[in-house]
């Protein structure tokens, strides 16, 4: 269950890093660190990833190992839009949402990987590539 504080106030630096493909974020309050283009896409608010339910854990997406971010977008004084390399880019991370992903980062990517072990998908999109990397 989420837990968003709508109070967050916006981050200090949203930094792109292309060639390690993941976004350096940091808060005021010190939250923060680097966040993979992978992780990012797999936790997308998007409906198409959540689901259109505001409960459970959305849907499994996988197979985005290799994923890049091809740029952010602001949306007003509130999110950014991440457009990634496989074309999604219908999410709005709100800085609530950045927050949480940074603050849960290790939790959830752990819970990720148990659900894609469950379902017996892969982080990788190549056929053939071990289950777990």
């Amino acid at each position: 269950m989420s837990t968003v504080d709508r109070n967050v106030p916006p981050p200090l630096e949203l930094k792109l890093l292309k060639r390690s493909r993941e976004l350096e974020v940091s808060f005021p309050d010190g939250t923060g660190g680097r966040l993979s283009a992978e992780y990012l896409r797999v936790h997308s608010p998007s409906a198409e990833v959540k689901g259109h339910a505001a409960v459970g854990e959305g849907v499994l997406v996988h197979g985005k190992e290799e994923v890049g971010i091809v740029r952010l977008e602001p949306v007003g004084h509130y999110a950014v839009r991440i457009v990634f390399d496989d074309g999604h880019a219908t999410g709005l991370y709100t800085w609530p949402i950045l927050y949480e992903l940074c603050r849960d980062r290790d939790a959830k990517w752990r819970r990720y990987l148990e659900r894609l072990a469950e379902a017996g998908k892969s982080r990788s999109a190549r056929p053939g590539e071990p289950r777990m990397a």
